[in-house]
């Protein structure tokens, strides 16, 4: 049966099981007196880095350690320099799996230690995902576990006014066929149900994938995803094609993007919600990560002037819940107790309590207390990830860059432009054997 997801930032209330998890332990941490080391990541400033040396400083209080967290905004770059003249720091934040796993395919990564899959199992929600997220190739190609995924983002959300749904009557769809249903209610009210945007100067067409990633996930089992982005079945692939296709069905549908197909491939995404906010209306809905808060009027007060909702599967296909995202993952880079014990650090509920008290934070760890979060949007955030069966990395991110980042993109935007789902997917998969 498809489980219903709680509707937004101003739903509180969570489902039994959610609502009162198990408690959850304190990690166990050894003696560390005056032992100094070097946390790795991509935090550089404002309360992103405050917030992730908050972490740090209540290790170091309850090891008596000297850890010290280094920050870099060229870190893709950085740790390879590091880890190829061994002096790579003992701990390591990657913003994507793939760095990770090319550095463990070459040595510079250290296994973690025996166990963590079964802990990641049963004490994140979606658990079998996170595992398989961390875990790549050795330099003898065989599978072990790396990663430890710690802060993550989420993509599968729906953005709306509730006064506009409110003022028409409309109620937030729980299934994909309720929110095509009221698409189509919304275009026979006179109305646009949507305002999509896909440029971004030189990185136009993201946004669309992240559409086509999500609606892969709604259509087809997570494996076929995987065999997707592995390039293990063709880009052209029929079941690519109809997610593709369904992509389509929102953007190409007469009356149901603002401004039409054509401005969808002109407007930026950092301005497509603008329409949401109009009087009357431009629109009535929005998909885009929890980022795109950062870019509503001034003033806008999340929960009240704007709310989201997951965006929904097709409830006869019975695919469960799944969520589309990113985050960053934490790896031993140089193999040391300090290493280890920060690692295990991770488990513990505090060390993601204390950012989720300020912003910017989510967490799949079932053990922590919701309450923790520093505001109702965050919580209703983190209320989504712990009721998914099914978390997905960004697949754009996984796939080679001139894919993902190249073909991909550009496909999206001939697709938007008028040219078929199977025009668009043939090139991309041309460009793919060309590599």
């Amino acid at each position: 049966m498809h489980k219903k997801l709680l509707a937004g930032a101003s739903a509180l209330a969570l489902s039994l099981a959610l609502a009162a998890p198990a408690a959850a332990q304190a990690v166990d941490l050894p003696d560390l007196n005056g032992e100094e080391f070097t946390i790795f990541g991509p935090w550089v400033g404002g309360v992103e880095i405050e917030s992730f040396e908050a972490v740090v400083d209540a290790f170091n209080e309850r090891t008596g350690a000297n850890a010290e967290y280094v920050g870099s905004d060229s870190l893709e770059q950085q740790i390879v320099i590091d880890a190829q003249a061994g002096s790579a720091p003992e701990v390591t934040f990657f913003p994507q799996p793939g760095l990770a796993a090319t550095m463990a395919s070459q040595g510079f990564l250290t296994p973690l230690p025996e166990g963590s899959g079964d802990w990641i199992r049963d004490n994140y929600a979606a658990g079998e995902s996170w595992v398989d997220l961390g875990t790549y190739a050795n330099e003898n190609g065989e599978e072990e576990l790396y990663g430890f995924f710690y802060n993550v983002n989420l993509k599968s959300l729906v953005w709306y006014v509730p006064d506009n749904f409110a003022d028409a009557g409309y109620e937030v769809p729980e299934t994909m066929e309720d929110l095509l249903a009221l698409s189509e209610q919304i275009v026979a009210d006179g109305g646009t149900p949507w305002c999509i945007g896909i440029g971004s100067d030189a990185a136009t067409g993201w946004p669309a994938t992240d559409w086509v990633e999500d609606l892969m996930l709604r259509t087809q089992e997570p494996s076929v995803y995987d065999q997707w982005v592995a390039h293990e079945i063709a880009f052209d692939d029929p079941r690519v094609v109809e997610a593709i296709d369904t992509f389509g069905t929102f953007v190409k549908s007469d009356g149901w993007a603002a401004g039409g197909a054509q401005a969808v491939g002109t407007t930026d995404f950092r301005d497509s919600p603008a329409g949401l906010f109009q009087v009357p209306p431009q629109c009535y809905m929005h998909r885009q990560a929890s980022f795109i808060s950062a870019f509503f009027p001034e003033g806008t007060e999340l929960g009240v002037d704007a709310d989201f909702f997951y965006f929904p599967g097709y409830a006869e296909k019975d695919l469960g819940n799944p969520v589309l995202g990113a985050g960053t993952l934490a790896a031993i880079t140089n193999d040391t107790p300090g290493a280890r014990a920060f690692m295990d650090f991770l488990k513990d509920p505090e060390a993601h309590e204390i950012w989720m008290a300020t912003a910017g934070f989510l967490t799949p760890h079932t053990g922590v207390d919701l309450a923790a979060y520093a505001d109702d949007t965050l919580r209703a955030q983190g209320e989504i990830l712990l009721a998914a069966d099914t978390f997905r990395f960004d697949g754009s991110d996984l796939m080679p860059g001139a894919i993902g980042a190249g073909a991909f993109w550009t496909g999206m935007v001939d697709f938007v432009g008028g040219d078929s789902a199977e025009e668009v997917a043939s090139e991309i998969e041309a460009a793919w054997n060309n590599l």
